[in-house]
């Protein structure tokens, strides 16, 4: 697999190229934004266009020490909150982003159940700031070190590990306040 950093300096005359870099960073993408929208169809519309902004400024991009995936997760994470920002504050969803397909073995009471869970867990989470946010679903989805985090946020290490103990007791205690033992 070719190095990151020559990949980039390709891509920035071959479309093709971007096409590899696509190909390897579009599902974590696609991830981190569907967590903080929690809709398919618009976590793959802002996906796309992540990825439509990052073609059109591929040329302007250096490498300043953080990852060229850092550079994507702050394009997806501004995308993400002019989104937030222009929504009503009551969103459709649609019928096909509530249901879940149940294992054939697993009764309806249990897909009901998990459901729920997830819902309380994802109200809950989108109760907290954006950057907060931004830790949780890097940390859990991603599943990156504080010190990857840190650079797609432009903070230090230590900074992200405060941050991130502060987020999961506010986390802790929006759970509790909606009577789930935490």
């Amino acid at each position: 697999m070719e190095a990151e950093e020559q990949l980039i300096e390709r891509a920035k005359r071959d479309a093709g190229a971007f096409g590899e870099l696509y190909e390897r960073y579009v599902d974590r993408i696609y991830n981190y934004v569907y967590y903080r929208v929690g809709a398919h169809a618009d976590a793959e519309d802002l996906t796309a266009r992540v990825f439509y902004r990052a073609l059109g400024h591929i040329r302007a991009y250096r490498q300043r020490g953080a990852p060229f995936a850092a550079w994507l997760y702050r394009i997806a994470h501004n995308l993400v909150a002019n989104w937030h920002r222009d929504r009503a504050r009551r969103r459709e969803v649609s019928l096909e982003d509530a249901m879940e397909v149940a294992e054939k073995r697993e009764g309806p009471e249990r897909v009901a159940e998990r459901n729920e869970t997830s819902r309380v867990l994802l109200a809950a989470l989108r109760t907290l700031p954006a950057e907060r946010q931004q830790v949780v679903i890097l940390k859990f989805t991603e599943e990156l070190s504080n010190a990857e985090i840190g650079k797609i946020m432009g903070r230090s290490e230590g900074a992200i590990k405060s941050l991130y103990h502060r987020t999961l007791i506010a986390l802790r205690a929006e759970l509790i306040k909606r009577g789930v033992s935490a």
